[in-house]
Order: structure tokens, then C-alpha cells, then sequence
């Protein structure tokens, strides 16, 4: 495989073997102010005849009239998170119906979802496009086993490859927590309700043909909150459960009793406030790590006091976020994922709270994703460079273990973009000469927050000096570097790798941002 260096110094290649030809990253926004109009993908038509009835008989029923057939691609949501049965499901009823070679592209894997691997092994599938790569499916591909192509995508990426028709999906199998026999999905009620579906929505948009696989199907209509509706919808398949809803969506996200976390959130905070940007008006996303939902507590309590209401929260919406729409703090949510059972409960109830796709949310070749309207956003790292670029994909270990998602659609998109993460992890440093894996590129990464002090990247002087003037702990991130190695002592050498490359790494405009390699036994 011929490799490349691109503009941040990472060597990609131009040609992946059984997917195709890519360009290697240049800038976070070259090629996306450079573009003219391209003819991309169209949603297909077709019909399934006058009827009243879309239920097939069976799964498998339903595979064989979909049409679909060795070589093809095949999607699904990861809305249910780790309570997920759909994806086990359908591909052990693929294995025994004696499809192989399927291209696999799901908008992330849970964590739970291991036997993936073994439908590797098995040959039914031999690609992967994913956002998030973790557990014995991350250490079969970290080393060098699954021996397929692999592309990770964020989830504005993923949108925009699905648009483009570089991700071409022929049959998507979309768990739906309430559907009726015509189709009609909402993802907001039913025994298995994930609140929104925003992921499923842009597959079901352009899915040559779409299965809806439900465990909760109603008299029709679907009186309210509808996700996908029944002209976007082929045929329905009924099960007994779509898995199990205490692992898909529990009550709120518990706010951190860590003191590293709430130091951290406290900072980020006192950092946001300094910038300015806690203003009548403004747009916030956050994530759902313990730092992350802190943050929001102190958000709370600022904007309530100074009588600040904001325009939109976004992205995956967590509980507390749901609260503050409903006490008026924030104007609207727009919600691409939900959480946790409050937010299911809130966009099914408050009208504030939208359900968005994931092409509205970070796609950036459109005429307008939300992103890019974004004042402030909070993301958490693996690890981080002294030239503020981000790892969220690779451990110490060298090997894969977690997912691109947004990170790097918000980090651009956003007025003032904050990472935040611990000093150290077992031992190891957070930040290094040079991370392992690029997901988020550097200049788009205003400001790292850890418990031992503020880094500010030099781009943003006018953030330095407001961080300064308002007294808060800002120190070189070099030198920061240096105390913490003199704590924990210097890393060890990264994980050998053998050259092998084992995935590539899609930036949100769909050049190569970086390469996996195999690590060495």
C-alpha cells in the first residue's frame, strides 16, 4: 500500500484496496470553502404496491425480497447502545441464509458487540465503515487479524459519504422502538425507546432498501413523534425484543463526586465565562463524561442567575441539557442522540426539543449543518500533542478502542472548542510529543483543560489573554508536559507497530487524516 504525508505530517494512503482512492488531509475547511456543487446520491424510488400491511412473515423473508446479495452493504443505528439486539440478530440470520462478503457499515458499534469479530472470521463481512472501533473487535483489527479494509468516519463524515454515494447502502436494518404496519418509526416510545433516531434517518433517507425491526408494533398510525416515516420504509419485521432498555437508555447521567473531574469542569467553566461566550443567544454541546456533565451543572447556575437564556443546545443530549430546555434556559435542543430516559421523555413531550439527522447535525457539504453555527463545545480525548492534536481512537497499547463520532465536526465547527481530560491515566501522561492517532487536528482545538492547568493554543491570543486577565491557571503545554513526566516519569515507547496498515482514519471532508497500523505481538 503506497502511503502519502499529508499536511499534519501522517502518512495515508491514496488507495485503499477494495474501496478506493482518497486524497491526504490538508486543512480543516480547504476543501469544504473550496467546493462547488457535486451530484451526489439521490433517494431512491420505488414502491411496494398498494397495500395495507408492510409486515413480512419473517427476518429472513424479509432479507429475500429485499434483493440483497453477496457484496452488498448492509447499515445499521447504534441508538440502542449497549442494550443492542438487532445487530447480533440479523447478522447471525445472514449467516445462515450463506451470505459472505458483505460490506458492513454501521453508524458506530456498542461496546457490547464483540461477536462482530466473529462475522469477520466467518467471511461474511470483509469491510467495515464505522465510527467507533472497541473491545475484541479493536484488538482483532489492531492486530492485523481481520485483515479487511476498515474506514473510520465521524458522524458528519459518515453523512456526507452517505450523500455523496461513497458509502452505498443497499439494505438497511433499522431497529425501531415503536412502528406500525406501514412503517411509520418513532424512537420515542415503546419498551425499547432511544429518544432520537437521527443516525437511522439519514440511512433510511438513502438506503436502496429499508427493513424496520420492531418489538413494538401499533395500531397504525404512530400518532406521534415520527422518525422515519412510512414512505421511507420497505418492509417491517416484528420481534420479541430489540434488546434489552436498561442498557439502552437508564435514568439521567450522574453528575461526577471525582475531585479531578469537578476541577476540571470548574476551569472549563471560569474558561468559558472569560472568553465571553456565555451570552444571551448562545449555542452549546457538551459530551457525557463525568467532566463534561459537571460543566453543566455550573452553566446552570450561571445562566439562571444572570438571567441568560441560550438559543440551541446540540448534538447527543444528555438529561441535564433536556432540564435546562425545559427551564427555559435554552431556547430549543436539537437532538442527533439521546442518553438517557429523561431525554426519550422530553422529545417526546416538549416541542423545544427536535429531532435532527446526522446530516443536519455535522455533515459539512451541505448548505448549512449545525455545527457550524455552534458557539462553544465540550470533548473529552485519550490523549493530546503539544501541538494540540487529539487522540480518541487508540490506547497506549496501540490498539483501537474508541470512536470518532463527532469530535472532530465540532472541534471545526465551533467558536471555541475545549478539551478536557485528566493530566494522566494509569500512569501515563495525557500529553504527549505526538499523539499516536489524529482525529481532531490541532488548529481546531482551542483550549485543553486538565486538573493541573489551562493550555490555550497559540492561534487563540485573543483566549490567552482574556484566560490571563481573568486570573486563571494558564501554563505552557510543554512545561506542563514536563512537570507531570517528572510525576509519573516518561512514557514508555509507543506500542511497536509493523508498518501494516490496519484502517484509515476519514477526516469530515473525506480526505485521510491518519493511518492504523498493526501493532506488533
Amino acid at each position: 500500500m503506497k502511503l502519502q504525508r499529508n499536511a499534519l505530517g501522517r502518512n495515508v494512503p491514496l488507495e485503499v484496496p477494495g474501496v478506493g482512492q482518497f486524497e491526504p488531509y490538508e486543512s480543516p475547511f480547504g476543501k469544504i470553502d473550496g467546493m462547488a456543487p457535486l451530484a451526489g446520491a439521490r433517494p431512491f424510488l420505488r414502491t411496494v404496491g398498494r397495500s395495507r400491511s408492510k409486515v413480512a412473515s419473517s427476518l429472513e423473508d424479509a432479507i429475500k425480497k429485499s434483493g440483497l446479495q453477496d457484496g452488498m452493504t448492509i447499515s445499521f443505528h447504534h441508538h440502542l447502545r449497549n442494550g443492542d439486539a438487532v445487530i447480533p440478530l440479523v447478522l447471525e440470520t445472514l449467516k445462515k441464509m450463506g451470505f459472505k462478503g458483505l460490506t458492513f457499515a454501521p453508524s458506530s458499534i456498542p461496546d457490547a458487540h464483540d461477536c462482530v469479530a466473529d462475522y469477520i472470521r466467518c467471511g461474511l463481512i470483509n469491510r467495515l465503515y464505522t465510527s467507533g472501533v472497541r473491545g475484541k473487535l479493536g484488538q482483532m483489527i489492531s492486530s492485523g487479524e481481520a485483515d479487511i479494509p476498515v474506514v473510520i468516519r465521524s458522524h458528519g463524515g459518515r453523512a456526507r459519504a452517505i450523500q455523496s454515494g461513497q458509502i452505498a447502502i443497499d439494505v438497511a436494518f433499522l431497529a425501531a422502538p415503536t412502528c406500525d404496519a406501514l412503517g411509520n418509526v418513532s424512537g420515542s416510545s415503546g419498551p425499547s425507546a432511544c429518544g432520537s433516531l437521527g443516525y437511522a434517518i439519514t440511512d433510511a433517507d438513502y438506503a436502496r432498501h429499508v427493513i424496520a425491526i420492531t418489538d413494538n408494533l401499533v395500531e397504525y398510525p404512530v400518532a406521534r413523534n415520527i422518525s422515519i416515516p412510512q414512505y421511507k420504509v420497505d418492509q417491517v419485521v416484528t420481534t420479541p425484543s430489540l434488546g434489552d432498555p436498561k442498557k439502552i437508555a437508564t435514568g439521567a447521567a450522574r453528575i461526577t463526586r471525582n475531585p479531578v473531574d469537578l476541577k476540571i469542569a470548574l476551569d472549563t467553566f471560569r474558561l468559558m465565562k472569560a472568553s465571553g461566550i456565555v451570552a444571551p443567544g448562545f449555542s452549546f454541546q457538551m459530551g457525557v463524561g463525568g467532566a463534561s456533565l459537571a460543566v453543566s451543572v455550573y452553566l446552570e447556575e450561571y445562566m439562571t442567575k444572570k438571567g441568560i437564556v441560550g438559543s440551541f443546545g446540540l448534538g447527543g443530549i444528555s438529561g441535564h441539557m433536556s432540564r435546562m430546555l425545559g427551564k427555559g434556559l435554552f431556547r430549543s435542543l436539537f437532538d442527533v442522540q439521546s442518553f438517557d430516559a429523561v431525554v426519550t421523555e422530553s422529545v417526546a413531550d416538549n416541542p423545544g426539543h427536535i429531532e435532527i439527522d446526522a446530516s443536519c447535525y455535522a455533515n459539512p457539504f451541505t448548505p448549512g449543518c449545525l455545527v457550524h453555527n455552534l458557539d462553544c463545545v465540550i470533548l473529552a480525548a485519550l490523549d493530546v500533542d503539544v501541538n494540540f492534536n487529539v487522540n480518541v481512537l487508540i490506547g497506549n497499547d496501540g490498539v483501537l478502542r474508541g470512536a470518532s463520532g463527532g469530535h472532530c465536526d465540532t472541534a471545526a465547527g465551533a467558536a471555541l472548542s475545549i478539551v478536557v481530560l485528566p493530566s494522566f491515566r494509569g500512569g501515563v501522561c495525557s500529553i504527549k510529543e505526538e499523539v499516536s492517532n489524529i482525529t481532531t487536528p490541532g488548529e481546531t482545538v482551542d483550549a485543553i483543560v486538565t486538573e493541573r492547568g489551562i493550555l490555550i493554543n497559540p492561534l487563540r491570543k485573543d483566549l490567552l489573554e482574556n484566560a490571563r486577565a481573568a486570573g486563571l491557571p494558564v501554563v505552557d503545554i510543554r512545561e506542563l508536559k514536563q512537570k507531570i513526566e517528572k510525576l509519573t516519569g516518561r512514557p514508555d515507547a509507543p506500542a511497536e507497530k509493523d508498518g501494516k496498515v490496519v484502517a484509515v482514519v476519514e477526516y469530515r471532508d473525506g480526505t485521510l487524516i491518519d493511518s492504523v497500523y498493526q501493532v506488533k505481538k
